[in-house]
Formats: structure tokens, C-alpha cells, sequence
């Protein structure tokens, strides 16, 4: 696998657009709700006047990430958190090997411990463990990407305390047409919708993207 996922984005239309970057939601245990970022924004001109092709830049690394949070119900549209911690973080393997897969956070200060191997983790899965903490504070919980070289919670749940959380995550990123700011939650289903999909999950490095003229995207995979 690239250690780089390069996205490169054309806009055949004959309008200045603004769009926005996110991944599709890991699997988590435990049934609970997902959110989403947006983890990268831009506006892109009209490729025929401009020649202008913008270019997102994904770092292929897992990332375990925690966050300080403001509230257990995070919003559409607002900003997800405050300071990030991350770890670079192996898959849990089927086989016999024992790659570094878990993390433990810790909350005075926020962090995550260098990854270890655990027994019993999801195949194809990180884990965070929840420690004890105060029930006035509130973090979230998941994977992070390096986009562009900014870190950013991509996507995650609500944490709660002493909780093992087995995150799944999906090498699928997503541009659409709109303004969301880095770091602020969308409505995945929605946002999804007539989005140009870049799937990574099957060994390519690189996705061009084209906004045709009539507002359909095309995706070419190499």
C-alpha cells in the first residue's frame, strides 16, 4: 500500500466551486452513533480558464485519535472538539502475528500510550481503552487522518469510560460540492450522496477526480 493517498480534483464546470473531503465512517463495536469531519475544504476554479487542479494529500497511516469534546451530542456543522491527540496504529491480524493494535487513553493530560498487542481484538481493527475519568469531562473517540499535513479527527464516537472500542477503519474518502470547514461534523448520509467516491481500499495510490460540466463526478482510480 502507497504511504500517500493523492486526490486530485478538476472542475469542468464553468463556475468557481467549493468542496470538502471526508472519509467514510470506520466500524465501531458497540452499536453506538458514528460521526463524521470534513477534513479537508477548498474552492476550485474552472479548470478551462484556470488550469487549476486541486490536490489533497492523505497520509495511508492508520491514526488512533482522542479528542477533548464540549458536549456527548456533537452538532452538524459545528466544530467536533478541541486539542487532538494521535497514535500511528497497526491492524489486528487473523493470523499469528502480534502487530501493535491497542492504545489506552489517558485524560490528565490527554493522550494515547505507544500501541501494544492485545488478545481479542476485531480482526482488521485498532483499539482504544476508555480509562476512569471525571463525568464533567467529554472526549471522542476514533480515527484520525493527516490530510495536507494537518491532523484531524475524521471520524469517531462519544467515549465513555472503561470501554474497549474496536474501530474498523475504511480506506474510502469522498469530495462533494460545499463549504465545511476542517474539523466540523457532517451528516454522512447526506453529505455521501452524489459525491465522488475514491476507494483505496484495493491497492491504488492515486484517485483524478473530474466535476463534469453537468454537476456529475467522474473518478479514475490508478
Amino acid at each position: 500500500m502507497s504511504n500517500i493517498f493523492t486526490i486530485n480534483v478538476v472542475n469542468q464546470s464553468s463556475a468557481m466551486q467549493s468542496i470538502y473531503l471526508f472519509q467514510q465512517p470506520s466500524i465501531y463495536t458497540g452499536g453506538v452513533p458514528v460521526y463524521s469531519n470534513s477534513i479537508a475544504e477548498s474552492a476550485v476554479a474552472p479548470y478551462s480558464t484556470t488550469g487549476n487542479v486541486v490536490t489533497f494529500m492523505v497520509n495511508a497511516q492508520y491514526y488512533a485519535g482522542a479528542q477533548q469534546a464540549q458536549s456527548r451530542s456533537p452538532m452538524i456543522g459545528q466544530v467536533s472538539g478541541g486539542n487532538i491527540v494521535v497514535q500511528p496504529i497497526s491492524l489486528a491480524s487473523s493470523g499469528g502475528s502480534s502487530p501493535p493494535d491497542t492504545t489506552k487513553m489517558n485524560t490528565s493530560p490527554l493522550s494515547l500510550t505507544t500501541p501494544a498487542f492485545t488478545q481479542g481484538v476485531q480482526p482488521g481493527s485498532f483499539r482504544i481503552v476508555t480509562p476512569s475519568y471525571n463525568i464533567s469531562e467529554y472526549f471522542n473517540v476514533g480515527s484520525a487522518s493527516y490530510v495536507n499535513g494537518r491532523i484531524l479527527m475524521s471520524n469517531f464516537v462519544a467515549a465513555e469510560q472503561l470501554q474497549n472500542i474496536d474501530i474498523q477503519p475504511i480506506q474510502k474518502y469522498y469530495i462533494a460540492i460545499g463549504s465545511f470547514m476542517p474539523g466540523t461534523v457532517i451528516y454522512f448520509t447526506a453529505s455521501s450522496v452524489g459525491a465522488a467516491m475514491c476507494d483505496f481500499s484495493h491497492g491504488y495510490a492515486t484517485a483524478n477526480v473530474t466535476l463534469n460540466s453537468n454537476g456529475s463526478w467522474s473518478v479514475s482510480m490508478s
